[in-house]
């Protein structure tokens, strides 16, 4: 299913049901995006991720880094990450989403893969530290990837690629009843970095 047209209309849901995705294609024009995408290589706390599945620990060749307006604790796969103040490029990317989307967020979880072959299995980004039906912006820089989608009653797929310096905006009840992943690829060699903004709820 090929995504992009000369116009995008970022109103569209791009889901059937049960949820909203919005596209917002290339909010960024190639020349900041490269100078963006080559300062969060290079500045940013990369980490390689850990995850505990069924009792076994893993750590993952893709790496990650974790900020936030206060040091939030985030929570998934089985570990606990505290985040790091934003940086005044995230502070300004964030803000730029915000403006966009009409949407407000409160931490930035950040994930680098260095070729087609690392990737994200199907997951949904429904932990209790996030706020429940909040928006999840992605925001992309690097190789161009595919990014899929897979409803968990009826198992339909979609499937949409995600260009240097675009938006992709989760919302509503997406995380409730869709799946969501990066498929592996051998044909992409180059690196991708993704930007998430989220709201992290503290709880007492």
């Amino acid at each position: 299913m090929k995504l992009f047209n000369d116009l995008i209309d970022e109103t569209k849901n791009l889901l059937p049901k049960d949820g909203v995705v919005n596209y917002y294609g290339k909010i960024i024009p190639n020349k900041l995006a490269n100078t963006i995408f080559h300062s969060l290589l290079e500045n940013l706390d990369w980490q390689h991720d850990e995850a505990t599945v069924y009792g076994k620990h893993y750590i993952t060749k893709r790496k990650v880094a974790w900020y936030g307006d206060k040091a939030f604790e985030y929570t998934y796969s089985g570990k606990t990450k505290k985040a790091l103040p934003l940086t005044p490029g995230l502070l300004k990317l964030k803000q730029l989403v915000e403006l966009k989307t009409g949407e407000t967020f409160n931490s930035c979880l950040c994930n680098l893969y260095h070729n087609g072959e690392e990737t994200m299995g199907w997951h949904s980004d429904a932990e209790k530290d996030l706020k429940k039906h909040g928006a999840i912006a992605s925001l992309s820089f690097g190789a161009e990837r595919k990014f899929a989608f897979k409803h968990k009653q009826t198992k339909e797929k979609l499937e949409f690629s995600l260009e240097h310096g675009s938006l992709l905006v989760m919302k509503g009840e997406t995380q409730e009843h869709w799946l969501h992943r990066l498929p592996p690829t051998k044909k992409i060699k180059n690196p991708r970095v993704n930007l998430t903004f989220r709201t992290i709820v503290e709880h007492n």
